[in-house]
């Protein structure tokens, strides 16, 4: 049988987890986590991270594995999830992959696009100008530099407009330039399944989550991660409202309420980035496991 990676994908709040260990359970497997903020061990509540009970239901790699002290890139992750891959698929034909981080995901399933080396002072000095003067200057220079990319990046993401704006700066050539060229061809088929409900379910189960996080002590699981506020990693929905909470910015009620729409706005920007697969197959969010199977064992066979 030829080795296979079934790929959940979806947007925050949709079921992800669940799904992956129906799967992982069906064909007695284990679970990779492409979700680039569960990595890290100070992360807990806000991550969403799965249960301890759902933990035990299949196992899984790439949770809280990592301190937010420790930098760990995507090219990191990609090489660590395609070596744990290759032991898997000793004994197994089937993995599961699961998170809601598209270029994550992609890193595993299609491989990252690979680019120059760039002077080291430019990233700070973009990151200075961000602070400094906000982040439309950084968009207006992508915009000039690279219209094509500025197109269709998600403008309102400082990492991506940095990390494309150090490549333009470096290189003296457009970030898009370099996508998409020489990827590493996997040597395993790519079965990707997208879960998706209506956008008010969506929200509504998101609104429900950010809730139910609150409840379970996020307020002071950001609180005990003030002190590392500037980490890359604590640049995350969830842990910045609650910053401006703790500084005296917002009020309690409108920074959960922040949290809410910043997760919602997310979760669109999720959709848009898995939807562009056009060979991703769509279930619902209530599908029936058994349905999901079948789909699963026709596109093996």
């Amino acid at each position: 049988m030829e080795k296979t990676v079934i790929s959940v994908v979806g947007p925050t709040a949709i079921g992800k987890t669940k799904l992956a260990i129906a799967i992982a359970q069906q064909y007695k497997t284990e679970i990779i986590s492409a979700d680039s903020r569960q990595f890290f061990k100070e992360m807990n509540i806000g991550t969403a991270v799965p249960s301890p009970e759902e933990l035990a239901a299949a196992p899984h790699h790439f949770i809280q594995h990592k301190s937010i002290l420790e930098p760990y890139s995507v090219g990191d992750f990609e090489r660590d999830a395609i070596a744990k891959l290759e032991s898997l698929f000793e004994t197994k034909d089937i993995v599961v992959l699961v998170g809601g981080s598209g270029l994550y995901v992609d890193a595993v399933t299609k491989g990252l696009d690979h680019f120059p080396e760039v002077d080291a002072a430019i990233r700070p000095r973009l990151n200075q100008e961000l602070a400094t003067q906000g982040i439309a200057v950084l968009q207006n220079r992508l915009k000039e530099l690279d219209p094509e990319y500025f197109n269709k990046v998600d403008i309102q993401n400082p990492h991506r407009l940095v990390r494309a704006l150090e490549i333009c700066i470096g290189t003296g050539k457009p970030y898009s330039s370099f996508l998409n060229k020489d990827k590493n061809k996997r040597p395993f088929k790519t079965i990707t399944l997208g879960i998706e409900a209506e956008r008010e379910m969506i929200y509504e189960r998101i609104n429900q989550r950010v809730d139910l996080m609150v409840d379970a002590g996020l307020i002071d699981e950001v609180k005990s991660l003030i002190e590392n506020k500037a980490l890359n990693a604590l640049q995350t929905v969830g842990y910045k409202e609650l910053f401006n909470y703790f500084e005296g910015l917002w009020q309690l009620d409108f920074a959960i309420s922040e949290i809410k729409k910043n997760t919602r706005r997310f979760a669109k920007r999720q959709l848009t980035w898995f939807r562009r697969a056009t060979e991703t197959i769509w279930v619902d969010f209530d599908e029936e496991i058994t349905v999901i199977i079948d789909k699963i064992e026709t596109e093996i066979k």
